[in-house]
């Protein structure tokens, strides 16, 4: 498919976004690498929270990918959609090929961890590794009801429990996209006010604002953020910016966000302006100016982000857990600056093998299953290798 053919759905006289989007690929690496900072500053001796906000902010990281997943599985389905030819159930097998051989991977680890701890006498809070967490986070099913039982097994893993649900769910989601994709604006309209709504509901009854929603009831958080990345995509069809804009609006939008951040904005704002950033990014692919975010090293760290993600947490644990069997200090000791070099270098290595070894491949071989039980009702149709849509 040609970068300025029209497709199915499309208003006569726009550019269609191209089916590859590297710039929103190659910043999932660093949504997750801000995430992983973000556990780390918790474990060192600087300050950082007095000196800038950024590195407590990026934790929102997670609310940036509930907007991209919206904008990108809108793009992936969009043609599919509209032509009203879905596959639920094929559409569910992806979704389940792309996060559970790494989730299960990990929890493997973390079962192994919890294991040889045991053997050992180690000491750690046995309530966090209990049988029934283990389920409910095997099933992705911890972060859809209040927190009633502890599953800390992997606590980055209550975001797939969010998302898990929005791949269920995103029939629902799709149906409200398509019924208002001429009116986006009505679209983003709704998607605040839903925000807010359940703003209000999560402070009510948890004290909280709903951007702090993990664990429990974790899917208030991403109802609105899908919702939002579903009304961006339609916002951003019919606009075609020239290259010199489209890169300016870029920059714009990720200073602006930067600034918010380090200026400790609440963190309300900071989720509303990762939309615009993301916007930007997509923009910016079809006036086919990406730059470095086309280089094959963030192509290849967006693409193993979702490992990254699952593995930090077990890969800090593992690292305090033997430093201080071997030193004989508390495991709670405060990470030396050395120690956090290393860890972030073990962390974006054992990402990446997990990323090519395993979850990789385990997703190609489920899709090829699901090939041989949904053909592709026209081959033709299928993308070329290397341009398929940011998969999230």
């Amino acid at each position: 498919m040609g970068h300025g053919d029209r497709r199915v759905g499309e208003r006569p006289g726009t550019t269609p976004f191209p089916s590859n989007l590297p710039a929103l690929t190659s910043v999932r690496f660093f949504l997750a690498l801000g995430v992983v900072l973000f556990h780390y500053q918790l474990q060192w001796s600087w300050d950082s929270e007095t000196a800038t906000g950024l590195l407590d902010r990026a934790r929102l990281g997670v609310d940036a990918f509930f907007i991209l997943s919206g904008f990108v599985l809108t793009h992936a389905y969009r043609e599919a959609l509209e032509a009203g030819r879905l596959n639920y159930g094929r559409f569910l097998v992806a979704r389940f090929a792309r996060i559970y051989p790494a989730h299960i991977a990990v929890l493997a680890f973390v079962g192994v961890m919890v294991a040889g701890a045991s053997l050992i006498g180690a000491e750690f809070d046995r309530d966090f590794y209990n049988p029934l967490g283990l389920l409910t986070t095997l099933l992705l099913v911890h972060a859809w009801l209040p927190e009633v039982i502890k599953a800390e097994w992997n606590g980055p893993s209550w975001s797939l429990s969010a998302e898990w649900f929005a791949y269920l769910a995103f029939p629902a989601f799709a149906w409200v996209g398509l019924k208002l994709r001429n009116r986006p604006g009505l679209l983003l309209a709704l998607a605040g006010a839903v925000f807010v709504a359940l703003d209000l509901f999560y402070q009510a009854v948890f004290g909280k604002v709903v951007v702090h929603a993990e664990a429990g009831m974790g899917i208030l958080r991403i109802i609105p953020e899908f919702l939002y990345g579903i009304a961006l995509y339609r916002l951003g069809q019919p606009i075609t910016l020239t290259r010199p804009v489209a890169v300016a609006t870029a920059w714009a939008s990720a200073l602006a966000l930067l600034t918010l951040m380090h200026l400790k904005a609440d963190d309300r704002l900071v989720v509303v302006m990762a939309g615009p950033l993301i916007l930007a990014l997509a923009l910016l692919s079809k006036t086919g100016t990406t730059g470095p975010l086309a280089s094959r090293t963030l192509l290849l760290g967006g693409e193993a982000s979702y490992a990254l993600y699952l593995v930090h947490m077990p890969v800090l644990i593992a690292w305090k857990g033997v430093i201080s069997a071997l030193t004989g200090q508390d495991s709670s000791y405060v990470l030396a600056w050395w120690e956090v070099g290393a860890l972030l270098a073990l962390t974006l290595a054992a990402a990446v093998a997990l990323h090519l070894l395993f979850e990789g491949p385990a997703r190609s071989w489920i899709r090829r299953q699901a090939d041989r039980v949904w053909p592709q009702p026209d081959a033709r149709a299928r993308m070329k290798p290397g341009s398929q849509p940011p998969d999230v």
